[in-house]
């Protein structure tokens, strides 16, 4: 008796993608089932990055689809990230799918390596990324990605980014000298931030990387209020002061509708180059009592290391610098974890076009 497509339908609600942890039905990923005596194929769409998945996954489906009766399986995995919901009543970006907000409460914490080894590993794994510099005060995405003292073009009223490591950029610091301070009150900035997000050709983005200012107050008010987030990370150190900080930049984006994706907890231990003795320097266990509150996720634990640091002052990122260490390897997990917690998100009720993966 040959399987029906109802049979289909009920094994793959059954089956949970373990990246999501949510079924391929309820995730809208099954496509083009198609039934011919004992042979079924079909298409599972993920909606975030990840080539290293499709085998596993597909695995996956076609040995529950064989044990539910199936004779020949053929399944096909690709990828596709959409856009989804961003804050009521702000205006989208024609053409970036996602903005992802990378924020801290206070300064110090590791928020800019943050949000350019974000940028980088979600670029290596086939995405179309971008990362804006909206620290207009203290701007380092040039300098942590190679790009300092260069300028971008500007063609037909809009500046083109520079790209480094597949990532497309833009900060104030391509448009100022190193050493010269920008001296301006909060509406300027504002406006500049704008001007560096809507006239600049980032083309056809999966998602555009935000590294927002450091702190809570007006500026990053109006910033999350004004720019179409899909998402937040927020970075945080162990100590209860940046845990305090931290909350308030939660709080902050509750206050604009903007989900939470996780939290990172940098310097979360120093592991000692000569002994190996791990040390919790900035105190333990914080984060997990700060992400169970606001029931979100710590995405990424990065422990205190200096490579970390001489990589991003040398402006490679330690996610290209050194793409086989542990260091970059919690960076790419954090990446995969962001994606995936997007792909789950509710999606815009009217979707701009999109190319696949």
């Amino acid at each position: 008796m040959a399987i029906s497509e109802a049979q289909v339908q009920s094994v793959l609600k059954q089956l949970v993608d373990p990246n999501t942890t949510k079924d391929f039905i309820a995730t809208r990923s099954v496509k083009n089932i198609k039934i011919a005596g004992d042979d079924v194929s079909l298409d599972v769409e993920l909606g975030y990055p990840g080539k290293s998945q499709f085998e596993p996954i597909r695995r996956q489906v076609v040995q529950a689809l064989k044990q539910a009766g199936a004779a020949g399986v053929s399944v096909n995995i690709r990828s596709r990230v959409v856009p989804h919901a961003v804050q009521r009543g702000v205006k989208l970006i024609p053409g970036i799918k996602n903005i992802i907000a990378v924020a801290s409460g206070k300064g110090g914490v590791g928020k800019s390596t943050t949000a350019v080894n974000l940028a980088v590993a979600l670029a290596q794994t086939g995405a179309r990324t971008g990362l804006l510099d909206a620290d207009i005060y203290g701007p380092s995405v040039p300098s942590m990605m190679g790009l300092g003292g260069r300028r971008p073009q500007v063609e037909e009223n809009t500046m083109l980014p520079l790209a480094n490591f597949g990532v497309l950029t833009m900060s104030i610091g391509y448009l100022i000298d190193e050493d010269q301070a920008v001296i301006w009150r909060g509406p300027m900035v504002s406006s500049a931030l704008m001007q560096l997000l809507t006239d600049v050709r980032w083309g056809e983005l999966d998602y555009l990387i935000v590294d927002m200012p450091p702190g809570t107050g007006d500026i990053q008010l109006t910033l999350a209020q004004k720019i179409p987030v899909t998402g937040a990370v927020v970075v945080t150190t162990p100590q209860d002061i940046a845990l305090l900080d931290c909350r308030r930049g939660i709080e902050m984006f509750k206050k604009v509708q903007v989900p939470t994706l996780g939290i990172v907890e940098n310097m979360h231990v120093f592991i000692c180059p000569h002994c190996g003795e791990a040390s919790h320097i900035f105190a333990e266990g914080g984060a997990e009592k700060l992400a169970a509150t606001y029931q979100t996720d710590i995405v990424a634990r990065v422990p205190l290391d200096i490579r970390i640091r001489e990589d991003g002052d040398a402006g490679t990122p330690i996610v290209a610098a050194h793409p086989d260490s542990e260091q970059a390897a919690i960076y790419r997990d954090m990446a995969g974890a962001v994606a995936r917690k997007i792909s789950v998100l509710n999606r815009r009720k009217i979707e701009i076009p999109v190319v696949a993966a």
